[in-house]
């Protein structure tokens, strides 16, 4: 296996697949700490059933689309008219951006990929919203919508969790965005991981979207059912936006093999639910096992994978390719990910038997229990291939993982000129805001919230910004228990005849309204780039992947079952009706 890393180096978005692994090596692939799949279903009996039937579901063709999403519809209890399923989450996301994308989209980074290349890869301007690492990549939804009001974005995208760290964010603050964002043209909630999620007893939007003009749900099945191959999914929305992507998809853009899964669903539904009980004890079982290696920080996550940030001067890329090569253990390295670096990796939940393997594994890696020795070098050393280097760990350990001084007054400097009044100029196609500063204890209140200055170059002599407006403190929110809800048992929700009217939500007064002061520009320093820094290429300087996206790249500075005798045994329409 000692040629398959050169895998990675040509593939610079994605890990290579499970089979291009297996072709390098002897057949083989490695045990998967990478693809976020549930690794307990289908159960053993599914995949021989799908084995005596082999033949007849390659070789006809499926039922139309529609079949089959009404096969589904009557399995979650949705209505047909508000759903649309594709080939996977990535063709709807196609069709969204397509479709009713104009010209913005916001997104925090680090999260999935295709919700900042698709855009991109059509001409839009993405506004990248950075995830700080201080705060453990916690995604502040009143911050988010400043953001979006100081942009002027069109369109709002959030995972809940988000992909890579697993953060969530409970219901209420979620539907409370979608009003406070009811001018924009869309707001997407993908809750693609939703179901590996215990902190809420019914965590899911669906039923909300459907309810309002501009929201759309996104759901995956492959990563629910453990069956990435297949490559389908739906979306969930008013039955306007539905339909809209609906009559575009194919009349057989879903195969057979999805047509037999979905048909089997209704026989296995007891099954599903304790596949997802189980994820969600190893989950908590990895987390511990992970966090008693040194200096390794595990970021708590409601996904169905654990974030995790290596030992200071660890290399990523050396980390995962020893793994793999010495170990037969594939992880996933997040270097290639918009606002992350090659510190950190993404480690799928699996069985207790394989994350031993994988602990023994890191620990002979890390910490040089094995002949080549430890991949924790001094500061200086790296490899050339990766974005994450020691001038990235000197840069988080001088700022708190806060970024780069100045940043935020930068971009703003760098974007004047001709702009609509009252809000900073937008950068080209593609690029999106930089990280903000850290805030200035010299400046700023224990509440925090203000830009630091730009840094002072020697040599040159700056007039004082000023000092711009703090953002509303946020009204308090009732408190929210911290602990995971204890198990329950599923409960079956009678389907309504038809969508109600929707109850009147308050929105929260710490979203901004429409108008919102922003601080006066200040002069710029650099000119802004002109296109962002293509997928894999190291980051310059030391700086993660958002800052070099964001800058020049040279300053340091988150109604059950279907009808039947089965309902008791099928999880929420929304997919998450219970806790295990």
């Amino acid at each position: 296996m000692a040629d398959v890393t050169s895998l990675f180096r040509s593939n610079a978005a994605h890990s290579p697949s499970m089979a291009a692994l297996a072709r390098e090596s002897d057949g083989a692939g490695p045990v998967d700490f990478c693809i976020p799949c549930n690794p307990y279903f289908p159960t053993p009996a599914m995949f021989e059933e799908m084995a005596v039937r082999l033949r007849d579901i390659i070789t006809y063709y499926p039922s139309s689309a529609d079949t089959i999403t009404a096969e589904l519809c009557s399995l979650l209890q949705l209505p047909p008219q508000c759903v649309a399923m594709g080939n996977g989450s990535t063709e709807l996301i196609t069709w969204i951006d397509h479709l009713l994308v104009r010209e913005s989209l916001a997104v925090p980074v680090p999260t999935f990929g295709r919700w900042t290349d698709q855009p991109m890869e059509t001409g839009k301007r993405v506004d990248m919203f950075p995830l700080q690492e201080s705060g453990g990549f916690a995604l502040d939804l009143a911050q988010y919508a400043e953001f979006i009001r100081a942009r002027g974005t069109k369109v709002a995208v959030i995972c809940n969790p988000n992909n890579p760290d697993g953060g969530f964010l409970h219901k209420h603050a979620i539907v409370q965005f979608m009003d406070a964002m009811a001018d924009l043209d869309l707001v997407v909630i993908d809750e693609s991981f939703l179901e590996f999620a215990d902190a809420e007893v019914e965590p899911s939007v669906v039923q909300e979207a459907m309810l309002r003009p501009n929201v759309i749900v996104l759901r995956s099945l492959g990563k629910n059912f453990g069956l990435h191959g297949i490559r389908f999914g739906y979306l969930v929305a008013n039955p306007s936006l539905a339909g809209r992507i609906r009559s575009m998809l194919p009349k057989w853009n879903l195969n057979s093999f999805a047509e037999h899964v979905v048909f089997m669903l209704k026989e296995h539904g007891t099954e599903y639910q304790q596949s997802l009980h189980q994820v969600r004890r190893d989950r908590m079982d990895m987390s511990g096992q992970l966090s008693s290696l040194p200096g390794l920080t595990v970021y708590p996550s409601q996904g169905n994978f654990l974030f995790v940030r290596l030992p200071v001067g660890a290399e990523g890329t050396v980390v995962r390719d020893r793994m793999l090569t010495e170990h037969r253990l594939l992880v996933r390295e997040c270097g290639n990910k918009i606002g992350s670096s090659s510190r950190f990796l993404r480690l799928v939940v699996r069985p207790q038997v394989d994350v031993r393997r994988l602990v023994s594994g890191l620990e002979q890696v890390l910490y040089g229990t094995s002949r080549r020795g430890a991949a924790v070098p001094e500061q200086a050393t790296g490899t050339g291939y990766s974005s994450g280097t020691a001038a990235v760990d000197r840069l988080v350990s001088e700022t708190n993982g806060a970024g780069t001084q100045g940043l935020a007054a930068q971009a703003i400097g760098a974007g004047a000129g001709a702009h609509a009044p009252g809000l900073p100029a937008a950068p080209a196609a593609g690029i999106g805001m930089p990280l903000p500063a850290a805030p200035s204890p010299a400046a700023v209140g224990t509440d925090g919230g203000m830009p630091m200055p730009a840094a002072v170059s020697p040599g040159v002599q700056q007039t004082p910004p000023p000092v711009p407006q703090q953002m509303p403190q946020p009204v308090q929110q009732p408190a929210v228990p911290q602990q995971p809800v204890p198990q329950q048992m599923p409960h079956p929700l009678a389907a309504p005849a038809q969508i109600p009217a929707p109850a009147p939500m308050p929105v929260a007064a710490s979203f901004p309204p429409p108008q919102v002061p922003v601080p006066a520009p200040v002069p710029a320093q650099r000119p802004m780039p002109t296109g962002p820094t293509p997928p894999g290429v190291p980051a310059r300087g030391g700086l993660t992947a958002a800052q070099v996206r964001g800058t020049d790249g040279l300053s340091q500075a988150p109604a059950a079952g279907w009808s039947g005798a089965q309902a008791q045994n099928w999880p929420e329409a929304a997919g998450m009706g219970q806790v295990g």
